[in-house]
């Protein structure tokens, strides 16, 4: 798809807010329209990744207190939790959290989706410019006191 050209002085005075957080509308949207296909939201993924990420480790408070930090819509994770386990995707023993073979199997279904919208995002993006784009938003962050590790 093509996008309009900009002189780089019109482009340089445009609020990073207003684009960054665009940007964010236009991903995230993506990725959960994708992810509602299979009856998932976004705490789904993040569970169902990281449960498979570290087998046999993570308990719900555990678990809970990591994801909270990518929450932006108020979520009672024990909800999804419980609802991963009344799908029969994750099981739950002597406090322990653990994918189904049902649950990996999901997992893969919607990282599938998540792929394609990835590859849909990155179209005529290089790599460096991908990467470049992710550190100048690193830098803005931690100018402004933000933490801009990894997540």
């Amino acid at each position: 798809m093509d996008i309009k050209e900009y002189a780089q002085e019109e482009l340089a005075a445009q609020p990073i807010g207003y684009w960054s957080a665009e940007a964010s509308r236009a991903v995230v949207g993506s990725l959960r329209a994708q992810l509602a296909v299979e009856q998932l939201t976004q705490p789904h993924w993040w569970t169902l990744n990281h449960v498979a990420g570290a087998p046999g480790t993570w308990s719900r408070a555990a678990l809970a207190e990591k994801l909270v930090r990518f929450d932006d819509l108020g979520i009672d994770f024990g909800g999804v939790f419980d609802d991963l386990v009344a799908r029969g995707w994750m099981t739950e023993e002597g406090g322990t959290l653990t994918l189904t073979e049902a649950g990996e199997a999901g997992r893969l279904r919607a990282r599938e989706r998540n792929v394609r919208v990835h590859e849909q995002m990155h179209q005529g993006i290089a790599t460096e410019e991908y990467v470049a784009a992710l550190n100048v938003l690193r830098r803005m962050i931690a100018n402004l006191g933000g933490d801009s590790d990894l997540p």
